[in-house]
């Protein structure tokens, strides 16, 4: 049986790879060819394939016909190779599962689509170990940028990363014992005004169940907690004050504890989306009517009358990547943390008095 030398032969030079590619694969049509066929220079289809400012609409539409005609695809591997970047970030999430990330999630990637970059997320779990192995294997892929929901509070493991030139950003919550930057709801202010409508209402022994303390936002919304009783000039009881775990079976006792003492609370501040839904299915069985204000909208709250604090998911995720692209694009001003409004939506469990008799 007669082989193909070229089959056999071993490449020397990138000529004979690139022979090699076009006698198993097929010539595949080049930007010459896009050119030839648009009748444009080759600088032209350059800067219409990398989305470049300086080309009329009619020959962006000429060459567009020519590439979906040719079936012309952009060759990244070179790309890489001129610009030193891969054209991919990184997402290092909390918990995938949680439905607060899915718009920050989606809102990064479509700010990266329009960069022309490729998003890589993964989830922490919450493991402030896991977190560092997760963004250092992104690093270790050549990410150009690494958009991060900390888990950990030392974030010094990334400082050589960033001084070889992967972009930071953190968002949700700042970084800890590193200066990079960082965009934040505003978890105190919104605590404070979700606090302070129940107090509005007549409310005056108020119990407040949140995440991990050394969490940022939990530590920051129960600030807000105390900083609205202290403002209203009421004391507090600290069997009103329960932060800790998730996990339902702790979110459902210390509900069970405030509305089971000699002096039982008349409302209650949800510091997240998990505590809320336990406490709204603690309550279910309640006899009496307790007000309910929580931190985090989630779906099916509005049906079911939930006054929330509102964060914007997509908000923090879509400004977080695009400052992250505009360090990218070479921006070297100082760090800055930048800090989003939250927003209260009445519903109706707010604002139910306290309950007399």
């Amino acid at each position: 049986m007669q082989t193909d030398p070229a089959s056999t032969e071993e490449p020397r030079t990138v000529a004979d790879i690139a022979r090699r590619t076009e006698h198993r694969y097929g010539n595949r049509p080049t930007m010459k060819d896009v050119a030839a066929r648009a009748g444009v220079g080759l600088k032209t289809v350059s800067r219409v394939v990398n989305s470049e400012p300086g080309v009329t609409p009619d020959t962006e539409r000429r060459v567009q016909e020519a590439i979906e005609i040719l079936g012309f695809r952009r060759n990244d591997s070179a790309r890489v190779l001129r610009k030193g970047r891969t054209a991919t970030v990184g997402l290092v999430l909390e918990d995938l599962a949680d439905p607060f990330y899915g718009p920050l999630s989606r809102a990064v990637e479509e700010v990266a689509r329009a960069h022309g970059a490729l998003l890589i997320n993964g989830s922490s779990a919450e493991d402030p170990d896991r977190e560092q192995e997760l963004a250092l294997a992104l690093c270790a892929r050549r990410v150009d940028g690494l958009i991060v929901i900390p888990a950990g509070d030392d974030h010094r493991y990334l400082e050589p990363e960033i001084r070889a030139g992967v972009a930071t950003v953190f968002v949700d919550r700042p970084a800890g014992r590193l200066d990079v930057d960082a965009v934040l709801s505003d978890s105190f202010g919104g605590a404070r005004d979700g606090v302070a409508h129940l107090i509005a209402h007549g409310h005056r022994r108020i119990g407040f169940i949140g995440d991990r303390p050394r969490i940022h936002t939990a530590s920051e919304r129960l600030r807000g907690y105390r900083s609205a009783m202290e403002d209203a000039g009421l004391p507090v009881d600290e069997s009103w004050v329960s932060p800790g775990s998730t996990e339902p079976e702790r979110v459902a006792a210390a509900v069970r504890g405030m509305l089971a003492a000699a002096e039982p609370v008349t409302a209650l501040f949800a510091g997240n989306n998990r505590v809320m839904v336990t406490v709204v299915r603690a309550l279910a069985g309640h006899p009496r009517p307790v007000a309910l204000v929580g931190f985090d909208d989630m779906e099916l709250a509005d049906l079911l009358g939930i006054t929330v604090i509102a964060q914007d998911a997509a908000a923090l995720g879509r400004t977080a990547a695009e400052r992250l692209f505009r360090r990218l694009d070479g921006v070297e001003d100082a760090p800055e943390r930048v800090v989003l409004g939250t927003t209260l939506l009445a519903r109706g469990s707010g604002e139910i008095p306290p309950a007399t008799g």
